[in-house]
């Protein structure tokens, strides 16, 4: 089959290598197209190895068929992605969602998965609430500016550009700051503080983050963008009664990720099939040319997500969102 490795160098190359074969519990699914994602790119420059076990290659969605049913099925992987067949744990399969082209399902389940494990599972988000959401244009940050909207809660975010602000203003966020001009922890002081800060930042980024906590605020931390160490002020926290949260979603067991699907296709596929959730879609590209797909991630500016196109003809199988 063919598929994208990571070379010694950190490059991505196009190569044959045998199907997977499925273990016990997996199923293989014949791949349509796979989700680009920034933890490809850490995993590309040789800071963010697969867990034990498995696939070397990136990759961490894919939409597809299942090979024993022939059902359209998106799944969260721990990699291997980049690829014509993966195998995967039948609980890390879901339904592809009805209204998207299976092209474009292959940027559902990763963003989705995340928001909802980290929003609703973790920090517990409730109507009324203000949130703080970094990357309002990325993939995660489109979704989470939407289904905090859908919850009922205050959404505030961040962009690169002013350019930008209008997009995610359409998308339902209710203040919007570039956080390349604006003085963030004054301008969030200003709107009342953040009950909820969903961050990608990391380590340098808490003292101010725990600074714009509410009382009893959650601070979410899911990428380190900006570092993986920093100082936490604990005197700040422990007066506003606040948390810290850190997760990941690759690494964790099977059934706990099971778990967070189910939870994912009750909130967010009914969502996605009225199109009050809608999962923009900045670039398809095919998959031999990944390199230039992981090149828009880090160049930045794009809005929502980056799909790689696998299955021949994938892009002349795309259809509208909604079109029968």
């Amino acid at each position: 089959m063919r598929a994208i490795s990571i070379t010694a160098d950190h490059d991505l190359e196009s190569v044959e290598i045998p199907e997977p074969v499925p273990a016990p519990g997996e199923v293989l699914v014949d791949v349509v197209a796979a989700g680009v994602n920034r933890a490809d790119l850490a995993q590309t420059a040789g800071h963010y190895p697969p867990p034990p076990g498995a696939s070397e290659l990136p990759g961490l969605e894919v939409s597809g068929h299942r090979r024993d049913t022939g059902e359209p099925v998106v799944a969260l992987l721990a990699g291997g992605g980049y690829a014509e067949v993966v195998a995967v744990p039948e609980g890390q399969l879901l339904p592809a969602p009805e209204g998207l082209s299976l092209v474009d399902a292959a940027g559902v389940v990763e963003a989705a998965a995340t928001v909802v494990s980290n929003l609703v599972l973790e920090a517990g988000l409730r109507e009324g609430e203000t949130i703080l959401v970094h990357g309002g244009t990325g993939g995660i940050g489109t979704v989470a500016i939407q289904l905090a909207r859908h919850l009922g809660a205050r959404v505030m975010t961040t962009v690169g550009s002013d350019e930008a602000i209008p997009l995610v203003r359409e998308l339902g966020a209710d203040l919007a700051w570039n956080r390349r001009t604006t003085d963030l922890p004054a301008a969030v002081h200003e709107a009342g503080g953040a009950d909820v800060i969903l961050d990608v930042v990391g380590g340098p980024a808490l003292g101010d983050h725990v600074g714009m906590l509410r009382e009893t605020g959650r601070l979410v931390i899911i990428g380190t963008l900006g570092g993986a160490s920093g100082e936490l002020p604990i005197g700040a926290l422990m007066a506003r009664r606040g948390r810290v949260i850190g997760t990941t979603l690759r690494s964790r067991p099977v059934e706990n990720k099971r778990a967070i699907l189910e939870a994912t296709r009750y909130v967010a596929w009914p969502l996605l099939a009225e199109h009050v959730l809608q999962i923009p879609i900045h670039a398809r590209i095919p998959l031999e040319r990944a390199a230039e797909a992981h090149a828009i991630l880090r160049e930045g500016g794009h809005v929502g997500k980056v799909v790689l196109e696998v299955a021949p003809g994938a892009a002349r199988g795309r259809r509208r969102r909604g079109a029968s």
